[in-house]
């Protein structure tokens, strides 16, 4: 499918969604919108992702050019911004699909449906989730793959990239592997899941289970995309959902290089490493003997190579545990760990 990915004025460094289709999604990308950087190009911000043009809207890409918009910006509350609706509007004129991630739901939008109705195209809301979804009957232990779920010190430190990274690597490296996507982009990367922030609470873990017993027969590795942080003031919830609801054996703890208190909520400073490893088998125990036995950490932000390698050893010590950086250094000794 050819795609446009709308990222206006958060590209690249806060359109984790854009980023995720860019890098994993087998989608032919056409363009980026940025009407901040149009002109440039993706391979000028992020060298080892999908190159494609940057434009300023839609209506610099030509119609026959592109099947769907996909919205590649997931802002706190996933609301959306009506800056961004002459792009939207022009794509369903142009009888293009959207593919949107927001909380906000572009179905509703009566303008929207009026155009998707006329121009015979779709809106997607992949946040959206089943209606038929219940409790957890505690029981996503008993299928036969062995679990592994991404877990934060935060928001947005990289832990879809990671799910998707260790994933990937253990293919490449003969294991039976697939994702569990529990978020919208991990969603729009796999072609399926559940998105687990949209989940009425009492059926968050339910979600979760149903998903893993779906896979788990029929793979020897299910990685969960996690979600937030169990300290996180907005979204712990979320992250206790799929916490009980995969009772993961194994977990993977990611974390941002320099990062000391959450983003948005900056009055909140981060917990010690340690700590995060305590509160998290800790709250998992009950359900699950879930450990932490290997660490990520996002080292985007320090230039030099040698000092991402000094943040990683760094962080390996506090964790007591092999840790790296997916994108920058090899996953061998995690996956090692965790295969």
């Amino acid at each position: 499918m050819r795609i446009a990915i709308l990222a206006h004025e958060r590209f690249p460094d806060r359109a984790k969604t854009a980023l995720g289709v860019l890098r994993y999604a087998d989608h032919d990308v056409v363009a980026v919108l940025d009407r901040k950087n149009g002109g440039r190009r993706v391979s000028d911000f992020v060298p080892d992702v999908q190159d494609a043009p940057i434009v300023a809207g839609m209506a610099d890409i030509e119609p026959a050019a592109v099947d769907a918009l996909l919205i590649g910006i997931a802002p706190i509350g996933g609301g959306f911004d009506e800056s961004w609706r002459e792009d939207v509007r022009t794509a369903l004129e142009d009888g293009c699909d959207v593919i949107s991630g927001l909380h906000t739901f572009l179905a509703d939008d009566e303008e929207f449906a009026r155009l998707a109705a006329e121009n015979d195209c779709e809106i997607r809301d992949v946040r959206k989730p089943p209606a038929d979804l219940t409790v957890s009957q505690g029981v996503a232990s008993e299928v036969a793959a062995e679990v592994i779920l991404t877990v934060g010190t935060d928001c947005s430190v990289g832990k879809m990239t990671t799910t998707m990274e260790l994933a990937r690597d253990a293919r490449a490296a003969g294991h039976d592997a697939a994702v569990i996507p529990t978020g919208q982009t991990g969603i729009m990367i796999e072609g399926w899941g559940t998105p687990i922030d949209r989940v009425v609470s009492d059926f968050t873990a339910g979600a979760v289970e149903e998903m893993i017993l779906e896979k788990g027969d029929e793979h020897d590795y299910l990685f969960v995309e996690g979600q937030g942080s169990i300290v996180h003031p907005a979204y712990s919830p979320v992250t206790l959902g799929i916490l009980h609801g995969s009772m993961a054996d194994t977990l993977v703890l990611c974390h941002e290089a320099g990062r000391e208190s959450i983003h948005g909520y900056e009055s909140f400073s981060l917990p010690s490493v340690p700590t995060y490893v305590d509160l998290y088998e800790s709250v998992a125990e009950p359900v699950a003997g879930s450990r932490v036995v290997a660490g990520a950490i996002n080292t985007a932000a320090l230039e030099d190579d040698e000092d991402a390698r000094e943040a990683v050893a760094a962080y390996a010590d506090a964790l007591g545990a092999p840790a790296t950086d997916v994108i920058r250094f090899e996953t061998d000794e995690l996956l090692e760990e965790l295969c």
